[in-house]
């Protein structure tokens, strides 16, 4: 199985198909099977597909480093610079899409186009969020299993989980000047019924210069996933 040794991590990825390189980053306690094991045999026809498990996920085992999303970006880029890649078109998912917004933040010359799917560019909304919309118990539960069939040690993963929740708790965000900056082709993707409102995606797409949005019908965060519609709107927009 194919690992990187980048910035103190061990980690994880995989490759499948041919053509310009597409960088996969999953969600928050996913791996990449439960995250991409339905767009990713499409994806795959037309690109040189790099999935990758972030640190603390799946394959690739926590290390003493709180999770960031400038360390995530980070350890991205160094994968690329391992593979000899100089720009990757990126899809991310949830925790994904958030460090995907780091890579087009911080580190644009090394993507061409990237697809943010169910990822909220600021951290200070209120409100409730509706329970419908949200993770279910099996949702939770597949994390878990996941996990436990993959990580190097199955019993870190309410350890991880708890240090990934926070994280995604905790960030700030980033500045309507930040987005306004990024000079490449930025797809914003959720779900109808995503507990990412479509209202802010539709922000972040507005303050991008070239921005677009995209919004799956009939579709919670968890099934953005899951429907077949998830490959084909990212091929559009690659195209």
């Amino acid at each position: 199985m194919p690992y990187a040794d980048v910035n103190g991590l061990h980690l994880y990825y995989e490759e499948r198909g041919e053509g310009p390189p597409l960088l996969l980053l999953h969600g928050g306690l996913m791996t990449i099977e439960l995250n991409f094991g339905i767009a990713l045999p499409a994806l795959a026809e037309r690109h040189r597909v790099i999935a990758v498990e972030l640190q603390g996920h799946g394959r690739t085992a926590d290390i003493d480093r709180p999770p960031t999303f400038p360390d995530f970006a980070a350890d991205v880029v160094a994968l690329l610079d391992h593979l000899g890649i100089e720009r990757a078109d990126v899809v991310g998912f949830s925790l994904g899409g958030l460090t995907g917004y780091e890579l087009v933040i911080s580190h644009a010359d090394r993507v061409r186009r990237a697809v943010l799917a169910s990822a909220d560019h600021r951290n200070d909304r209120a409100g409730e969020v509706d329970a419908a919309r949200l993770p279910t118990e099996d949702d939770f539960q597949a994390m878990r299993d996941a996990y436990l069939a993959t990580a190097p040690e199955p019993g870190a993963f309410d350890a991880v989980a708890e240090k990934t929740i926070a994280l995604v708790h905790s960030f700030t965000g980033w500045t309507d000047d930040q987005l306004r900056g990024v000079q490449l082709p930025v797809l914003i993707l959720v779900g109808d019924t995503d507990f990412i409102h479509v209202e802010n995606a539709a922000e972040a797409m507005r303050l991008l210069p070239q921005g677009q949005l995209a919004v799956l019908p009939g579709t919670t965060h968890m099934e953005v996933t899951r429907t077949t519609l998830l490959a084909p709107v990212i091929e559009a927009f690659l195209a």
